[in-house]
């Protein structure tokens, strides 16, 4: 009886240890390259980081992502697990909002939230289409590009929800400054 359970967790340890993880990392290589590999953005040949993580992007002439709770660190994710109703926390999405309405020069009156808070995991690279667009009047001072151009990139950009129910509308803020360096921006 003893032999019988130990070769039969022998051949479960091959088939669910070895064979299945090794045959699904194929078939992922094969259908999927791209995502199967980390979604990793290069550039001029170094990689810069990957289409799925938030990277920071400082400087008025590129699109931002969400705040951060992590400092954009994926070894150190997760959310801030704030109390809303702390006043220290109140201040510091108060004083975030003014500062994206200040980079509109007050175009921007009702800042989206995602501009304003950090995401579940701290890592989030996409924007809501709103958060996106509130950032094009500062992009155009800075860059010389036409708020018209810049909202045409957002919108070529944009993605709808998962199987036309889930999430909503969105953008990936590397797309994003990507289109923007395609254009001349650095």
């Amino acid at each position: 009886m003893f032999l019988k359970a130990l070769r039969l967790s022998l051949v479960l340890w091959v088939l669910i240890g070895l064979v299945y993880p090794l045959v699904t990392n194929v078939f992922a290589q094969v259908l999927f390259p791209y995502q199967a590999n980390g979604s990793l953005l290069e550039e001029d040949g170094v990689v810069r980081g990957s289409l799925r993580i938030a990277q920071p992007y400082t400087g008025d002439q590129w699109f931002h992502p969400r705040p951060s709770a992590s400092n954009y660190d994926a070894l150190d994710s997760g959310g801030t697990n704030a109390d809303v109703a702390r006043a220290d926390y109140q201040a510091e999405i108060i004083a975030r909002a003014d500062a994206v309405r200040d980079e509109s020069s007050g175009i921007v009156q009702a800042v989206p939230n995602d501009l304003v808070t950090a995401s579940g995991s701290g890592l989030d690279a996409d924007l809501s289409v709103p958060a996106a667009l509130a950032q094009v009047p500062r992009i155009a001072r800075a860059t010389g590009l036409s708020e018209e151009e810049l909202s045409a990139i957002v919108a070529r950009h944009t993605v709808g929800r998962e199987l036309f129910l889930f999430g909503e509308e969105r953008v990936n803020v590397h797309e994003l400054n990507q289109a923007l360096r395609e254009r001349g921006v650095r």
